[in-house]
């Protein structure tokens, strides 16, 4: 058992828990604080959504031993929320509820939204919200509302309670280094610093909406040869996890890439544009796809670099991508950025194996290595952070 004590809902909450126990159960059996709904218990539907230091956090995946110290915030805690109040109002107004099951989640998701995107239109609401599942609505009434208290106060017809706790509560936008966000593999070579990426050509950083995450790893030829093997689209297709080519030319491509996230699994089929500076051993891919298992949509913008490193090759990769639907929870949290880096890391090892500086990729079918697992990853920065926590590791 672990002692934590936190802020609940304004109030100092100290507690005995097991390091396994989640937030959510917490809440609901301890604290009898129903209003956190429980729905998948994957982090997917958002139903269990609270804050958690000012920011929206799936209490369903967070456990309670990590918010020793924290600022927890749960539907309750907006009783004199004066935003709260005609988020409510709205919601009431255009019909943006009817079970109520999502509700509490979708009313926290929506504060957010209105507060961080003062200028967000229809679309940017829809993508924000997409994190947040409803089996009722149809969508309609949800952004209605959350979109007539966005205009409300962007004309000034905001309420002067709500005037002055937007005031009182502007929200940080850099993302905080908490442990529900920093997810690190477990692996102790993927978890080791990384070398500084270099930004990419004429980048102007990531667009509005869209995340981004910078990995590299070490190919053990020189720069030459990997550029050579890297104008294979197909070969390099191979050696990424789950993904296969239908078919290629020297600047487009059209394939898949099948991932498996716990016990959802996605299949996610498109198309790229492929550039490539031969001088500056530069590259660039732009595309997007779709999963119709799920109806989840992604778009992705990756730029990849190669730099000489001791007679080897350093391959730098920065990719900015937008997720929509109902995979799109995880790209708000670490947990892709764990992701990604255990896809380069296996990226880099299959690619070394063409190359022959090291075993064979694990095939799947003609021309696919075995598809990466997410909830493998998940499991294993759970296991880590546990671990930490107790301090059983140096």
């Amino acid at each position: 058992m672990n002692q934590v004590v936190f802020t609940l809902n304004g109030e100092r909450t100290e507690a005995l828990v097991e390091p396994r126990l989640h937030l959510a159960d917490y809440l609901r059996d301890t604290s009898r604080l129903t209003g956190t709904h429980l729905g998948c218990e994957h982090g997917v539907c958002g139903a269990c959504t609270v804050l958690i230091d000012g920011q929206p956090a799936r209490s369903c995946i967070a456990f309670t031993v990590a918010c020793d110290g924290r600022d927890v915030r749960t539907i309750e805690g907006f009783e004199d929320d004066a935003l709260m109040k005609d988020l409510r109002t709205a919601f009431t107004r255009d019909h943006a509820l009817q079970c109520g099951f999502c509700t509490p989640g979708m009313l926290i998701a929506a504060r957010d939204v209105v507060m961080r995107c003062p200028d967000a239109d229809d679309k940017r609401i829809r993508s924000e919200m997409s994190g947040n599942l409803c089996r009722c609505t149809g969508y309609l009434g949800i952004a209605n509302a959350i979109n007539s208290v966005i205009q409300a106060r962007r004309g000034g017809g905001a309420t002067p309670a709500i005037r002055t706790a937007i005031a009182a509560n502007a929200p940080v936008v850099q993302p905080l280094a908490k442990p529900w966000q920093a997810f690190t593999p477990a692996d102790a070579e993927a978890a080791a610093p990384r070398p500084a990426v270099a930004a990419p050509l004429d980048d102007a950083g990531p667009r509005e909406g869209w995340q981004r995450i910078e990995e590299s790893f070490i190919a053990n030829h020189s720069p030459g040869r990997v550029w050579e093997i890297f104008a294979d689209t197909a070969g390099v297709a191979a050696c990424l996890p789950g993904a296969s080519i239908d078919e290629a030319t020297p600047t487009s491509a059209k394939g898949r890439i099948d991932v498996r996230f716990g016990p959802m699994k996605a299949s996610f089929a498109g198309a790229t544009s492929l550039e490539r500076n031969e001088t500056r051993m530069e590259g660039r891919i732009r595309g997007g796809g779709s999963d119709s298992l799920t109806g989840s949509r992604a778009k992705a913008d990756i730029t990849y670099r190669l730099a000489s490193e001791h007679d080897r090759t350093r391959v730098s990769i920065v990719m900015d991508y937008n997720l929509q639907g109902p995979l799109a929870q995880f790209s708000r949290s670490g947990i892709v950025k764990a992701f990604a880096g255990r896809m380069v890391a296996q990226f880099g090892e299959n690619l070394n194996a063409k190359l022959g500086g090291g075993s064979a990729p694990i095939p799947l079918a003609a021309g696919r290595t075995a598809e990466l697992n997410a909830g493998n990853v998940l499991w294993q920065w759970l296991w880590s952070t546990i671990k930490k926590l107790l301090g059983l590791t140096r």
